[in-house]
């Protein structure tokens, strides 16, 4: 593509290159470098001091000067553990789950070529909430099945240029088997960038040692991720400065590839010393991804300078070097079009002929941050178009235009391999929380941590009449934000796809689904089952169809749920390949159905996890009847189920009533602004444990006395 000069202003401003210049600079950068803001009144003030943050440093010395508000400058040279006060707020406790590739849904999505890596800014480097906040409006992204990395983008040189991903978006990820890597941002020059910085970064000690390339790995286990991606763009090095590079990336491979521990290298340092984007992996950069000792970086992220004969020289000379030419991400560009950006897919993904190389999307947030309508409902709706394409539905991709969506590119992936299964259709992100179809808080909030892993495939509906409407919305939820909501007229039976399995089935076996109809007639509902994958890409799921009973507006009492089971036995001994439903209403009745839960799982469900241990008020403020505080516990260990899927924590009311306050899938949880209800003496909070099937443990309790 053609050389645009705005390309390093954006690149710089989108890595956080706020406060360069004190205030006022921070103010100029602010549009380019920090998602919008909500459009609901100010936040209440918390105390200072108490509200965790992602953590973000510099490697050893500190800017001239004094940082600007809300931002504290730190050292990662000087970083322990054991001294970070936020440590529990930070640390993701997922593990990163083996993933596996279905039959693709269409005939040109491809499987073991290109995948795709995703560079985004989910918020501010500094400020950055570490287990969520009161607001619907985040980025809560849900298409991991097409995601291959995830790159935690942000740093400034007024704030910090190394960045640590927070815990929530760690733990999604790591659900769906998607590693995430943090950032180290050595800023243009113009944008603040100091040489003294890279200097600090590739320093050796009197023992010929990498100190910060020991502290990144250290961070990078003890918080829970999987690596950094490394983007050295501040100019005037020499060669020398280079050959320190390549030999720090190889003392941070060496470090933590031990530990499952990856690198991506950003197109921009070369082996002169100074920066040059080259658009290509070429002679000039080839020593930071592979040097004659071997691999230095698991994969590069090629430039936006690239064009068709760079990305086809550069996967030749992958090829030469015996590397996978899939190593290379070539920079696509969708911050400020999104969908409508100007890209070359050939070049990278040709329709015809195996894929060149794979790709990179520089902040896809665009499907939220371009948006006059950022509610949860209008957000997942823009971003299904981005990832599915038109259409919304990979099986049958709309005919092409100018967005090659990547449904219609790469196969999808799942982590939907073992028992139990359940899944609540719960986004990360919602306007009220829901427990058994009941509002237990009205706030709207985010936590990608509590996200479930959700279908791939969004969605594949086969029916003989007209399609209806399937969306995930946040209008009603049996559990969490959101519910899967099917609407329209049906004049056939109508079968939606959920999710891509590999789950062993016994003769006790059940599916189980959580279901509501909200208006119309009658509804006659069935599970799909899937015991072998399709033919061929683009063929239909070979469904074994079971019935799970139907039913009517308010047949289920109060709330309109109901649940639906149906036996597995028949397939013992086989695999299920794929989940569906099928509903079937009498023709042209207007139907709204939701699917609140979907779980498979082995005999009655009888256990309970283990209540977690001491919970505790660690630190509190109180402020005109509201109270600021930080709150942990102890998990009570494995169980019979395995470690909690996560906590959750309520407050108890006077009344004897519970309200949700929020969850994470760690051990500890800031509760901004809760208020005093009535005269109460104290204010009683229950932490519970939940796990894989949303049962949930006795809770552990702790309190906070108000003062009188």
């Amino acid at each position: 593509m053609p050389l645009r000069p705005t390309r390093r202003r954006v690149l710089a401003a989108g890595a956080g290159a706020a406060a360069l210049l004190g205030v006022a600079g921070r103010a100029r950068a602010a549009t380019a470098a920090e998602p919008a803001r909500p459009a609901a009144g100010p936040p209440e003030p918390a105390p200072a001091g108490l509200a965790p943050y992602a953590s973000y440093w510099f490697p050893d010395s500190l800017p001239e000067g004094t940082p600007g508000p809300g931002i504290v400058w730190r050292s990662l040279s000087r970083w322990r553990p054991e001294d970070d006060p936020d440590l529990a707020h930070n640390t993701a406790t997922v593990p990163l789950a083996e993933r596996f590739t279905p039959v693709p849904p269409n005939r040109t999505a491809r499987a073991g070529q290109a995948r795709i890596a995703s560079l985004v800014s989910f918020a501010p480097t500094a400020g950055n909430p570490a287990q969520g906040s009161p607001t619907a409006d985040y980025y809560a992204l849900t298409h991991w099945a097409y995601i291959d990395e995830l790159v935690f983008w942000g740093g400034s040189a007024g704030e910090g240029i190394v960045l640590a991903p927070n815990a929530p978006v760690v733990d999604a990820a790591h659900r769906n088997g998607v590693p995430v890597l943090g950032n180290v941002f050595l800023p243009p020059v113009a944008y603040g960038g100091d040489l003294r910085w890279t200097r600090d970064l590739v320093r050796r000690d009197s023992l010929g040692r990498f100190p910060v390339a020991e502290q990144l790995v250290r961070v990078a286990r003890t918080y829970g991720f999987d690596g950094w991606f490394v983007n050295a763009e501040t100019d005037g090095g020499d060669s020398a400065l280079a050959t320190r590079m390549r030999e720090f990336l190889r003392a941070l491979r060496a470090a933590g590839e031990p530990h499952g521990l990856r690198i991506t290298w950003y197109d921009a340092m070369n082996s002169t010393g100074r920066v040059g984007w080259q658009g290509a992996l070429n002679a000039l950069n080839q020593e930071f991804y592979e040097d004659r000792a071997g691999k230095v970086a698991d994969t590069v992220f090629v430039d936006f300078r690239w064009t068709p004969d760079t990305l086809a020289a550069s996967g030749a000379l992958a090829d030469r070097l015996g590397r996978s030419r899939h190593e290379l991400w070539a920079a696509v560009d969708t911050e400020s079009r999104g969908w409508d950006a100007d890209v070359r897919w050939d070049a990278i993904v040709p329709r015809s002929g195996d894929h060149i190389v794979s790709y990179g999307f520089y902040r896809p947030e665009w499907t939220r941050n371009h948006l006059t309508d950022r509610s949860p409902g209008a957000f997942h709706r823009a971003d299904d178009r981005f990832w599915t394409g038109e259409s919304m539905d990979p099986a049958r991709p709309a005919p092409e235009g100018s967005w090659r969506a990547p449904a219609t590119v790469v196969a999808d992936r799942s982590t939907v391999a073992g028992l139990p299964f359940a899944c609540s259709f719960n986004t990360g992100h919602g306007l009220r929380w829901y427990e058994n179809g009941r509002v237990t808080s009205d706030a709207p909030w985010n936590h990608l941590g509590l996200q479930d892993r959700l279908p791939g495939r969004r969605w594949v509906v086969d029916t003989a009449g007209a399609r209806p409407s399937v969306t995930l919305d946040f209008a009603d939820a049996w559990r969490g934000g959101s519910s899967l909501l099917v609407s329209g007229s049906l004049t056939a039976p109508v079968a939606v796809g959920l999710h891509s399995t590999r789950l062993p089935l016994a003769r006790g076996s059940v599916v189980e689904l959580v279901h509501a109809t909200g208006s119309g007639g009658p509804v006659s509902v069935e599970v799909g089952v899937a015991t072998r994958e399709p033919s061929a890409p683009g063929e239909p799921v070979p469904y074994t169809w079971l019935r799970t009973g139907s039913t009517g507006a308010g047949a289920a009492g109060a709330t309109g749920w109901r649940t639906a089971r149906a036996a597995l036995a028949p397939l013992a001994g086989r695999t299920a390949y794929a989940l569906a439903v099928r509903i079937t209403a009498p023709a042209g009745t207007a139907v709204v159905w939701r699917l609140g839960a979907l779980s498979v799982h082995d005999g009655a469900r009888t256990r309970r996890p283990a209540p977690p241990l001491a919970a505790a008020v660690d630190a509190a403020a109180r402020q005109d009847g509201r109270a600021w505080l930080r709150l942990s516990w102890r998990a009570a260990g494995s169980g019979p189920g395995g470690r909690p899927r996560h906590f959750e924590v309520h407050r108890v009311l006077p009344d004897g009533g519970r309200r949700f306050l929020g969850g994470t899938c760690g051990t500890a949880l800031y509760l901004p602004g809760v208020p005093r209800a009535g005269r109460e003496r104290a204010a009683v909070f229950e932490v519970r444990a939940v796990d894989e099937l949303y049962a949930v443990s006795a809770p552990a309790r702790t309190a906070l006395p108000w003062e009188p």
